[in-house]
């Protein structure tokens, strides 16, 4: 199988790599044995070596591999570290044509399948709070008349007061690691920018640092470092706001697609030294669609993550629907909501991210679609144990073919993603006479949400004595108490100011309206709904509590 083709292209050479079966059944079986509560195994965590030696591919079946793509005419063949893959050089005809075998999982480097964060378009106004400035629209568009203007950007004070964010509980002595495909030149500098701007302690050059992973592409590299680049920007800076004392690894792959470069990146992490992981939290702000790349690759990587005590945190996607890397069951899915907050920082409200967008034209308003995060149930992943009990069956049950099936739902946990209510994002960027210059502008979609989680898992896990690794088994257990704030459709009672956001039109783009808590079943089955739900999760962190919850789990180290 080869992941994320395209239409070929006048090239002589590829860079791919090719993927190992390693022991996924006993990997998955150790995996879920270390995340649960009350297992022997609990936190028991294997080194990368360790895992190599215990699941991973052997010796003999790489040396294997490697010969047999040697004898088909690739060159420069290498064993990757930990021996997941091989990776080689070659025609791309001659790639394109391997034959699969038992003990290879699939190919990447083929074809991309772009994943960036949803931004806002520039907006000629905005409100810092919302409802700051509401606009009455005329005509009507699904009886509403009036919708705030979106958010300027929520700035780290209103994030931390929004989630709850502790400065007894800064994730001092962790390490986040942020995957991506591009890294701006100047991160640490925006950085500190960030930090100044937002009223938060200056960080220190020790805590941040960039690394590269994998190899380029044999033909003109796709990646390249960004002067600018709000992605990579968004991920460090929503971190830091929820943790400001956690280290920050960014790890920027490199490979002949994007999905290569950003399973590169996650697998970097994982092998570290071979003694320990480079980080135990991991921030994807990316998603690889369903039929790019083999699902047993992702595989691969969920349960040595899991096995290994790292926490794999990946955005649930900014489309309906679920993704191949969101429905893993040994990652944690992150979706979005949408959320309003006071001019005092309170929570006026805070739904699932799903909306019915329009836009203005020749005097009337022109449905265009629901503008949503991910989410739903799987096709392929059976509901995992930890699940059972707290997912509805209208919500776990999926009809595939003749045949119903009880799977695993999507997402885990949320945190807010809308467009008209994202995060105020800096970045530097030169000006005519090449001076570096401070700029700010707002971005969303849950590219947002997973690494605004994963600041909030870091600071929880502070001072312990072991991670917490993959922890959807523990925040299960945690269904229905105060750890989590319950994310609910609005009430009929809800002002009409709070169900919709107007968007004012400039050069570009006609004037936009967005109603709230909108569903449409001919795009999703997802909706928001009491308890678990397939907008949202279980919910969104409940500040104090949540970390306090988290904290009970495992022993504070001594």
């Amino acid at each position: 199988m080869v992941a994320g083709a395209t239409p070929s292209e006048a090239v002589e050479e590829v860079s791919v790599q090719v993927w190992l079966t390693p022991d996924l059944a006993g990997a998955a079986a150790y995996a879920t044995a270390v995340a649960t509560p009350g297992n022997p195994q609990f936190h028991r965590y294997l080194s990368p070596d360790a895992y190599t030696a215990r699941f991973g591919p052997t010796a003999a079946q790489a040396a294997a591999v490697s010969k047999w793509l040697t004898g088909r005419g690739l060159s420069d063949v290498q064993i990757g570290k930990g021996r997941d893959y091989i990776a080689a050089t070659g025609p791309e005809s001659t790639v394109r044509s391997l034959r699969s075998r038992d003990d290879i999982l699939g190919v990447t480097g083929l074809g991309s399948s772009g994943s960036a964060a949803v931004e806002t378009a520039k907006r000629p106004t905005c409100s810092n709070h919302w409802a700051e400035h509401v606009q009455t629209i005329k005509p009507a568009f699904r009886g509403l008349t009036k919708g705030s203007l979106p958010i300027c950007g929520y700035s780290a004070r209103q994030l931390r007061a929004a989630y709850g964010a502790s400065w007894a509980f800064t994730g001092k002595g962790q390490t986040v690691a942020l995957t991506e495909a591009l890294a701006p030149t100047n991160m640490f500098q925006a950085l500190r920018e960030y930090a100044k701007q937002n009223q938060l302690p200056a960080p220190k050059p020790s805590q941040y640092r960039e690394i590269t992973a994998g190899r380029p592409c044999a033909r003109a590299s796709l990646r390249s470092a960004s002067r600018y680049d709000d992605e990579a920007e968004m991920d460090s800076e929503a971190v830091y706001a929820m943790a400001p004392h956690a280290n920050q690894l960014m790890v920027v792959g490199a490979g002949c697609d994007e999905d290569q470069a950003l399973l590169n990146a996650v697998h970097t992490v994982l092998v570290g030294d071979g003694h320990r992981p480079s980080a135990s939290i991991i921030s994807n702000s990316w998603q690889i669609p369903i039929g790019t790349v083999a699902p047993k690759i992702i595989r691969a990587l969920t349960v040595r993550a899991a096995a290994e005590g790292v926490g794999l945190y990946f955005s649930s996607g900014d489309t309906p629907g679920v993704t191949a890397t969101a429905q893993d069951p040994f990652v944690v899915a992150v979706g979005g909501t949408t959320l309003g907050l006071g001019k005092r920082g309170q929570r006026i409200f805070e739904t699932g991210w799903s909306s019915a967008s329009a836009s203005l034209e020749d005097g009337k308003w022109n449905y265009t679609g629901i503008s949503s995060g991910g989410g739903g149930t799987s096709e392929v992943d059976a509901q995992p144990a930890y699940q059972k009990g707290v997912v509805p069956p209208s919500m776990s049950h999926i009809r595939v073919g003749d045949k119903t099936l009880v799977n695993r739902a999507v997402p885990d946990i949320a945190a807010v993603g809308d467009p008209d209510t994202g995060m105020l994002v800096g970045h530097l960027e030169a000006d005519d006479n090449g001076k570096l210059q401070y700029r700010t502008q707002s971005t969303a979609g849950t590219s947002l949400s997973a690494p605004l989680v994963a600041g909030l898992i870091a600071g929880a896990q502070q001072g312990k004595q072991t991670s917490y690794g993959f922890i959807n088994p523990i925040l299960y257990r945690l269904h229905g108490s105060r750890a989590f704030h319950d994310v609910l459709p609005l009430p009929a009672s809800t002002p009409p100011q709070n169900r919709a956001a107007y968007i004012p039109p400039d050069d570009t783009y006609s004037a936009g309206f967005d109603v709230f808590d909108s569903y449409d079943p001919t795009q999703t089955t997802q909706r928001t709904a009491k308890g678990y739900d397939t907008s949202t999760g279980l919910g969104t962190p409940n500040g104090l509590a949540f970390t306090l919850a988290l904290r009970r789990t495992s022993p504070v180290a001594k």
